[in-house]
């Protein structure tokens, strides 16, 4: 998910949770789990347990967002959702971040589908169900500063608004860039774009409503 933004990493945002990210950390913990039963059998279960847009499956629709191509990828991607997961947690609650969470995910395998519905290449892990939690958090904590490694080493603090709109503006550039040449890229973009658009309509959501009961 974050191969193309090593240039900015993110280690601390300056925003720290009311509550225990229980949920957050439930989420991490399994997906390490299940990453580290897949090498096992790493191609069979890839294979069996992954999206594969030729061959869709309501299940490997779930399935393929708790597993990943390797230590870089679930270590990157877990690390981005505990960064901003905990936040996201808190502000929605436990149920409606869980369904923010899946609903993300499965609208990523579902955008990806629809850019590639012949594809034989299984799609596979969390980053399209927390590109979701990137969205909502770019609403709803659009001022808070991330502390952040870029280049030459050299240490920003820079507002998450800003920070995440590059890094989905990359996605997007990207994948458009990988469907005009016709690249069969190992990442899949559209699946970061549109978890990323359900993420942006759950914050909208969520603000207006609490807006809304606010002048009430």
């Amino acid at each position: 998910m974050f191969e193309k933004t090593r240039q900015f990493f993110p280690y601390e945002d300056m925003n720290k949770p009311e509550h225990k990210p229980i949920i957050t950390i439930a989420l991490i913990i399994t997906n390490i789990i299940i990453f580290l039963w897949s090498l096992t059998n790493f191609k069979e279960i890839i294979y069996t347990y992954g999206f594969t847009a030729a061959n869709p499956t309501l299940t490997t629709t779930f399935t393929s967002m708790f597993l990943h191509g390797g230590f870089g990828h679930i270590i990157g991607n877990m690390w981005y959702l505990w960064l901003f997961g905990d936040n996201i947690e808190d502000k929605f609650g436990k149920i409606k971040y869980i369904a923010i969470y899946a609903s993300s995910g499965i609208l990523a395998v579902a955008t990806q589908y629809l850019t590639d519905p012949t594809s034989q290449t299984p799609v596979i892990g969390a980053s399209g169900a927390i590109s979701g939690i990137l969205g909502a958090y770019l609403i709803l904590f659009p001022k808070v500063k991330v502390k952040t490694i870029g280049p030459f080493y050299q240490i920003y603090r820079i507002k998450a608004k800003y920070l995440i709109a590059l890094w989905f503006a990359i996605q997007l550039i990207l994948g458009t860039i990988s469907i005009i040449t016709s690249d069969a890229s190992n990442i899949a973009f559209f699946a970061h774009v549109g978890g990323f658009i359900f993420g942006l309509f759950a914050g909208l959501l969520h603000k207006m409503i609490i807006t809304k009961n606010s002048t009430n």
